[in-house]
């Protein structure tokens, strides 16, 4: 099973929707709505395409509700951006093979959330919220465990997405005194 960027990026957006962000953007580059029919998904989501935006048939505004996501396709901006309260939250997202023990889908998967970290890292220090999300597996969530108290001191999350859209963000260890 292989969850593209394209439905990485999907799931986190609905997973920030159902935790109260009202409006959500995706800023996907032209490889990930060539691989992933992201228009599809937002209407299995529920949501109708209300307006188009720039040349691509996936772009533009989206709405359910009061929910609103906008696909605008242009790289360089963080995948997944959402205003949370005060900040803003930025999302890289990276996608890959779920159910292979390959060596080298494996270690694909690890790349993937070493790139997502670093290009939050690369970003200019602001009050923006980061999280790197990628495919949940078991090495991206060993991988993620190594990491996790690193990326938080340099304000980074880690959310791992299943093969069923579920996101679970990985928490540093807690010290036992």
């Amino acid at each position: 099973q292989y969850l593209t960027e394209g439905a990485v990026m999907i799931a986190f957006a609905i997973y920030l929707l159902d935790t109260g962000a009202t409006t959500v953007n995706l800023y996907p580059d032209g490889e990930h709505g060539k691989r992933y029919d992201l228009k599809a998904s937002l209407a299995e989501h529920g949501f109708r395409h209300i307006r188009s935006r720039g040349t691509t048939d996936y772009g533009g505004d989206y709405s359910r509700g009061e929910q609103i996501v906008t696909i605008i396709p242009k790289p360089g901006l963080g995948d997944v951006v959402a205003q949370m309260g005060q900040l803003t939250l930025v999302a890289e997202c990276k996608g890959g093979v779920v159910n292979s023990r390959h060596a080298g889908h494996l270690s694909r998967l690890r790349r993937g959330l070493c790139e997502a970290v670093g290009l939050l890292m690369a970003r200019p220090r602001s009050e923006e919220r980061h999280v790197a999300v990628v495919p949940a597996t078991t090495a991206t969530h060993a991988i993620a465990r190594r990491m996790i108290a690193r990326t938080a001191a340099a304000g980074i999350e880690i959310a791992l997405v299943d093969g069923h859209g579920n996101v679970t963000f990985v928490e540093p260890a807690t010290e036992e005194v």
